[in-house]
């Protein structure tokens, strides 16, 4: 995979929003479209580096899909992974109802300690 498909791929993988990335990074959102919508877009190392550091990936693994970076969230037991990419598919009403439905369960698990 390119430059596009890994950018894509971190993003969904992420569930961070392009404006997201944009304000992270300092790049406008237009320029963000083009590296990922157009076929041959791709950004200077500068740029490259900040969405590298934003994602949380190295700019090789989004240059050419591979290397030995290690992702911070390796670490991450599975069933938490799991959760994570059931919230990256939810629009953004689901998501607060999630959390709304999280918060419930956290304010049980505080009564039933207690």
């Amino acid at each position: 995979m390119g430059f596009k498909e890994n950018l894509k791929s971190e993003l969904k993988y992420s569930g961070m929003m392009v404006k997201e990335l944009s304000a992270i990074t300092g790049i406008k959102r237009h320029t963000l479209d083009n590296y990922l919508n157009t076929h041959n877009s791709i950004p200077n190392a500068v740029g490259a580096v900040k969405i590298a550091k934003a994602l949380g990936v190295s700019v090789e693994y989004l240059v050419t899909g591979r290397d030995n970076y290690v992702r911070k969230e390796a670490s991450i037991p599975k069933d938490l992974r799991f959760l994570i990419e059931i919230w990256s598919g939810l629009n953004k009403k689901n998501r607060c109802l999630a959390v709304s439905l999280l918060k419930t369960l956290e304010k049980n698990e505080k009564i039933e300690i207690s």
